[in-house]
């Protein structure tokens, strides 16, 4: 073939030069679909970087979950603005966007409120992102709003991952949800309930296996509902008949998923939890309150005796199983005996973690309109109260762990020099030192018995056991 003649390879070397920086905020869901957003520029030329200041193209995926969380999403595109502005004046032009459920809540009212801004995108429409770009790029403006629930699923649009695999993973199974809690915008901005076909999710899990992904952790708003159509068509799997099939994946190590909801466990899920060895014995289940009065108030579908009722079966199953919640103080209405009910679940299930909120209104959600809001003083203190509770039951089932030898995926970079970081069965955090950078290599991707020496505010510290050390 000919050579390329000097225009057509500085037109190459343009197009190979573009970059895109894509800030995650909120959700493990965010994090997998910006990069996603990153697998679908990458054909157009666009290569990640870190920092804004090198980008031709931001993205902010956000997270619509907290109150004033559009806010802040403001106040970034303030300061992206002037750096924009910068650039402009250098002759490296800058394109702005906004993608996820921010971006799906305020629609063309972001283009008013922020005019440097280039794309306004909803989480289900990003497969669409080139597009968008392209018409920016050229000036189809003075700004491109894509909010719709697209007819065909954006997953039928995405290409496979392209990224070096890293050794932990996330991969997008469930998305939207029917529930329609008194105090979430999920559905408003998620959209309905959707299951991607079993057939797909395998093909992406043996993907990112072939890229040296050892751990897999299904992501959904409420991952539990799956229900995707079977391989060969006929019917549909529900979570725990795809994670037997994810299971059989030879080299896929462990596999988690998150977040479930009470309403959607059933006997198959408890069962993985018992059959699987690669299922983690780690599962988080939010419960938001301990008051049957507030749980009705907050429309969850489920009673304080049923979430006991599903502890009890999955420890029943799987002994050893940790778990996770998460809890909203404050709801209106809430009074502190409700409040007292709540305390009283956690201490009778027992965490290993949580995560706990003060109530706070999301604009168009039911619970907004309520008049019988709660103080925020009292909410400050009964969230410290809880907390309180939460840490110290935290800190009991870490230093239960102290002395043991654990199995440990290690799957990053310590954050110091000289270590190497994972985490054990139950997702606690452990830290390692490593002698170099080719004992880190040796050991990186692996699973090895740690036997853990300390434990610190949120993480474990420990040390390689010696057989393994020698492997």
């Amino acid at each position: 073939p000919r050579p390329e003649g000097g225009g057509a390879h500085r037109r190459r070397e343009a197009f190979l030069a573009k970059t895109v920086c894509i800030k995650s905020y909120g959700c493990q869901m965010n994090v997998y679909d910006s990069a996603r957003m990153a697998d679908v520029l990458a054909p157009e030329g666009y290569r990640s970087v870190a920092s804004p200041e090198d980008a031709d193209l931001v993205i902010l995926n956000t997270c619509h979950i907290r109150e004033k969380a559009a806010d802040k999403i403001y106040s970034e595109l303030g300061r992206l603005r002037v750096l924009k502005e910068a650039r402009a004046a250098r002759g490296r032009p800058m394109l702005l966007a906004v993608a996820g459920c921010v971006a799906q809540a305020e629609g063309a009212e972001m283009l008013r409120r922020a005019p440097a801004l280039d794309i306004v995108v909803g989480p289900q429409s990003y497969h669409r992102l080139p597009d968008l770009v392209r018409r920016a790029s050229r000036g189809a403006g003075p700004g491109l709003v894509d909010t719709e629930f697209p007819v065909d699923p954006k997953f039928d649009s995405l290409p496979a991952p392209s990224a070096p695999g890293s050794v932990s993973a996330f991969l997008t199974i469930q998305e939207g949800c029917d529930k329609f809690c008194a105090f979430c915008v999920v559905p408003y901005t998620r959209g309905a309930e959707f299951s991607r076909p079993a057939a797909q999710i395998l093909a992406e899990a043996r993907h990112l296996v072939a890229l040296g992904t050892r751990e897999i952790t299904l992501l959904g708003q409420n991952v539990n509902a799956y229900h995707g159509a079977a391989p060969d068509g006929a019917g549909e799997w529900r979570l725990g008949r795809l994670i037997r099939a994810l299971a059989a994946i030879d080299g896929l190590a462990r596999i988690r998923y998150t977040t479930s909801h009470p309403s959607d466990v059933d006997a198959q899920q408890i069962a993985a939890h018992a059959e699987i060895d690669k299922l983690m014995p780690f599962l988080h289940l939010p419960v938001q309150s301990g008051s049957d009065r507030v749980l009705a108030a907050m429309n969850r579908r489920h009673a304080r005796s049923d979430y006991l009722r599903i502890v009890a079966a999955l420890r029943t199953a799987r002994p050893d199983i940790a778990l996770s919640s998460d809890f909203i103080v404050g709801h209106p209405g809430e009074t502190e005996a409700d409040f007292q009910a709540t305390l009283d679940l956690v201490r009778e299930v027992g965490f290993a973690q949580a995560y706990s909120f003060k109530y706070s209104p999301r604009p168009g959600t039911p619970a907004a309109a309520e008049e019988d809001q709660v103080p925020e003083q009292e909410k400050s203190e009964r969230l410290a109260r809880l907390q309180a509770l939460i840490e110290s039951q935290q800190r009991a089932f870490n230093e239960g762990t102290a002395g043991r030898t654990v199995p440990v995926l290690l799957d990053r970079p310590g954050r110091r020099q000289g270590q190497i970081a994972g985490r054990t069965p139950w997702m606690q955090a452990v830290h390692v030192p490593v002698a170099d950078d080719r004992e880190l290599a040796r050991h990186l991707g692996r699973i090895r018995p740690v036997e853990i020496l300390a434990v610190r505010a949120t993480s474990l510290a420990g040390r390689i056991a010696p057989a393994a050390n020698a492997a």
